[in-house]
């Protein structure tokens, strides 16, 4: 677990408000391994004997629900939806309060990640913890090795954004019918990111499917079904 500040901690323990829990630290209330603690400073619970008053206070460990769904196209990544489409969440059957980590567009399919763990859900979302995404997209038009370069060191989306180096490789060009399929990992996470790439090279994608999170793909996993995922699949993510 990485370190945070103290009063936040305390108050996701539960035993008083974040406010509060900066007056129990000012008023000496609160020790770090056995030392006065002073507010700002921050703590690792997995290693800190953090105490209230002379008890260890303790984080209660929540048993949370991990899932993963190789999403169907035509299912739109959100619990409720307000034109009343197929949603990610009619796919699964649960009585958990999960939400989907990042978004699918309606038109892509594959790995989608769902839980309740609000922290698993931040470090697998932000950038800095640049977990990859692998896709594989089919494109109108014959991608050259050039543009395969321009996507390794970065296009410009968006009229200003340039995107990070991205990890790109021809899988398949279809000469007859004037198509290519190429496999981009990235580990950003832009609104239709992958599609604005491809068309910064001039190409329309036409097929886009996310075949990993990280190392956990849907290849075994048959489109519109779900699964748990394992303690060690949740571990190399986090």
């Amino acid at each position: 677990m990485e370190e945070i500040r103290l009063q936040k901690y305390l108050a996701q323990t539960g035993i008083a408000s974040r406010r509060k829990c900066e007056e129990l630290i000012e008023d000496g209330k609160i020790t770090v391994n056995g030392e006065v603690a002073e507010l700002g400073k921050k703590v690792n619970p997995e290693k800190d004997k953090i105490e209230y008053l002379g008890k260890i206070v303790k984080l209660e460990k929540k048993d949370y629900t991990y899932i993963l769904l190789n999403k169907p196209i035509g299912v739109v990544t959100t619990a409720n939806d307000q034109f009343d489409r197929q949603t990610v969440l009619d796919l699964i059957k649960t009585d958990k309060r999960i939400v989907p980590v990042g978004r699918l567009d309606m038109y892509t399919s594959g790995a989608l990640i769902l839980t309740d763990d609000g922290d698993f859900i931040y470090k697998v979302t932000h950038p800095k913890h640049e977990i990859t995404k692998t896709y594989t997209v089919t494109v109108i038009g014959i991608v050259t090795d050039e543009d395969i370069k321009k996507l390794q060191s970065g296009v410009e989306i968006d009229g200003e954004y340039v995107t990070k180096p991205a990890r790109a490789r021809i899988l398949k060009i279809d000469n007859d019918k004037k198509i290519s399929r190429v496999e981009i990992i990235i580990h950003e996470g832009k609104n239709r990111q992958v599609r604005k790439m491809c068309e910064a090279l001039g190409k329309k994608v036409i097929a886009l499917h996310r075949a990993k999170i990280g190392n956990i793909g849907v290849k075994d996993l048959k489109i519109g079904t779900w699964r748990y995922l394992r303690k060690e699949e949740i571990n190399k993510l986090i």
